[in-house]
């Protein structure tokens, strides 16, 4: 045990100096509440530490305690359906014990270590496994069939497997001979969030994920194990454009992540889902879905874990061979939880203060997308959809700018169409996807073989159109030909009648 004391504390932030071998990255348990963080810089015998919680009461001189790991999450059979907040705290458990409010230093595993579940063996004896091998399977909803893989990175043999019954995720339910050394495994493994799960095969996306939204789904198509970008001012409809992906998109499972955004927003979403139907599989959506919260008032060094828990999660059940969607709602407020740490560490700041290495964690967060074939060899992706949120509207602020580099579509949101009532308020002027070409033979084989060219017709006369408002704003609209009011006519038809509808999957 490696322990260190207090001897600063600014806001989330603390240093803690002694002899304790700390490193970077390592959890720590802080003061009498054993309240949770993580080392995030060392300089000799100090360690500075974010804090995952309100650090309200602490004093110099308390015990700073590592755990000599990583911030890991939980994975196995019951993370479906399941809350959480940033650090994987399941938070409808923790109701029950802590009441509405959740309690400092409150430590939870994000699964029941108490259900049972039904484990059906896919392996015999003599079997020679290896890492993300699919031991066995478990219902972990009535849309959700859980894969048992093995989480220890060797080649081995199969020398025990339980029997088709109820066990429960710390149960052993095989033994793996490694050499002389017998492995046990059970249905619950733990993985460090800032760590990528690793892959066989990484594959070209020629797949589109289907969204529910005309004008996405023919103008600016995404494919699953893509990116995408939601940028818009307030009030222009991010959230509700990423609700209406969560509810009708054709992804396996939405993991959706309520990152620094308001508690009510949140709440509609934990209100609606368990009762809304989907219509591709007539149960409730609740039943794909796994949520994390960390609202606007909790505190922001979780905010800043929040999305790589989310990232985590989805990693794992794409290993599994499903294609996993995630909403991240908002990117900004993560980013502005890095610019507060940042400015507490007083690093220098570069654009509108947020850090220099801004790009670089949007870069590792959205590069984890991908259609993959993974060391199960199942095929499963995981594609990441980021809401912005540009302060004014303003899409030249660092956010937008540096998100704009690592993802392939964008959906840029217009206050004007959004005060219009024009929802979703999707810009066509200035939105874009690159996924076209690798799309091109889904939409001949599914759709028609003329479909991008009828996409392609309707992109110019939208441009066409622009062109001619713009002129009719000079001049008058009466001044100009007959042809050019009949693409005016048939323009505002496609926006009407087309872009405000939706097509559910």
């Amino acid at each position: 045990m490696q322990i260190k004391k207090i001897v600063s504390i600014n806001g989330p932030v603390i240093l803690a100096k002694g002899e304790g071998d700390f490193a970077m990255h390592d959890i720590v348990y802080i003061g009498k509440e054993q309240i949770l963080g993580d080392v995030i810089k060392i300089n000799k015998d100090v360690a500075t530490i974010q804090v995952y919680e309100n650090t309200t009461g602490l004093k110099i001189g308390e015990d700073v305690i590592s755990e000599e790991a990583p911030l890991s999450v939980t994975l196995g059979p019951g993370l479906m359906s399941n809350i959480f907040d940033g650090i994987q705290r399941p938070l409808e458990a923790l109701k029950k014990t802590d009441g509405d409010f959740l309690k400092r230093g409150t430590k939870a595993l994000g699964i029941s270590t108490e259900k049972k579940w039904h484990f059906r063996p896919k392996v015999l004896i003599g079997d020679r496994v290896g890492f993300n091998t699919i031991i066995g399977e478990v219902p972990e909803t009535k849309l959700i069939i859980h894969k048992i893989m093995n989480y220890y990175n060797v080649q081995g043999e199969i020398i025990e497997i339980a029997n088709e019954g109820e066990y429960k995720v710390t149960d052993t339910i095989a033994k793996i001979k490694v050499g002389t050394e017998i492995l046990e495994l059970t249905m619950m493994q733990k993985w460090p969030v800032r760590k990528p799960r690793p892959y066989k095969e990484r594959l070209v996306t020629n797949t589109p994920l289907v969204t529910g939204q005309r004008v996405i789904d023919s103008l600016f198509p995404i494919a699953k194990g893509g990116t995408g970008m939601i940028p818009g001012g307030f009030g222009t409809g991010k959230t509700m454009l990423q609700h209406q992906f969560a509810k009708w998109s054709n992804a396996d499972i939405i993991v959706y992540i309520g990152c620094g955004e308001r508690g009510n927003e949140m709440t509609d979403v934990l209100e609606e889902f368990p009762r809304l139907i989907d219509k591709r599989t007539g149960m409730p959506m609740i039943e794909r879905t796994v949520l994390i919260a960390n609202t606007s008032n909790m505190p922001v060094a979780a905010r800043e874990a929040s999305i790589y828990t989310g990232i985590t999660i989805a990693e794992y059940y794409r290993d599994m061979g499903f294609d996993v969607a995630i909403m991240a709602d908002s990117t900004s407020r993560w980013a502005e939880a890095l610019r507060e740490i940042s400015g507490r560490l007083e690093e220098m700041p570069a654009e509108q203060g947020f850090p220099s290495y801004l790009s670089s964690r949007l870069s590792e967060f959205y590069g984890r997308a991908g259609l993959v074939k993974s060391y199960s060899g199942k095929m499963g992706s995981v594609t990441i959809i980021g809401a912005v949120s540009p302060q004014g509207s303003d899409f030249s602020e660092p956010v937008t700018q540096n998100t704009k580099r690592f993802v392939h579509t964008f959906w840029g949101l217009d206050r004007d169409l959004a005060y219009s009532r024009h929802y979703p308020a999707v810009n066509w002027n200035i939105s874009y996807s690159e996924y076209i070409d690798n799309l091109q033979g889904w939409y001949e084989e599914n759709v028609d073989v003329e479909f991008l060219d009828y996409r392609q017709r309707v992109v110019s006369i939208l441009e066409e159109e622009n062109e001619l408002l713009e002129i009719a704003r000079v001049v008058g609209q009466d001044v100009l030909s007959d042809s050019k009011r009949l693409t005016l006519e048939v323009a505002k038809a496609i926006r009407v009648r087309i872009f405000t509808a939706k097509c559910y999957v």
